[in-house]
């Protein structure tokens, strides 16, 4: 689902104009950013938590010469932790077989 995809559902099911559902959708957006940006943690009670962690510097390899070893730096990084009604929502739906599962095959 896209941007957009969001803004024509809501604006059909409410009855808005869609220009003034994109606007709403896109401060919501400006303001979670900017939250992050402040270091601050964004909670949606039972959707999630936003919040700004920091990786430590690691030691990677080069994958194209696997024996150069590359110092990667700290860095900040957005993690997204599920809220209880959502983990839920997600787990409790049948999960489509994949292409490449054997019980699939008869």
């Amino acid at each position: 689902m896209t941007k957009r995809d969001l803004v024509v559902r809501i604006s059909e099911e409410t009855g808005l104009i869609q220009q003034d559902v994109y606007t709403v959708i896109q401060k919501t957006l400006d303001y979670i950013v900017e939250g992050l940006t402040k270091g601050e943690t964004i909670e949606f009670r039972n959707f999630g938590v936003f919040e700004v962690r920091t990786r430590k510097q690691r030691i990677g390899r080069n994958p194209n010469k696997p024996v150069q070893v590359v110092t990667i730096p700290e860095r900040k990084v957005v993690k997204f932790k599920p809220g209880k009604i959502m983990k839920q929502l997600i787990t409790d739906q049948p999960q489509a077989p994949t292409s490449g599962d054997a019980s699939s095959a008869d």
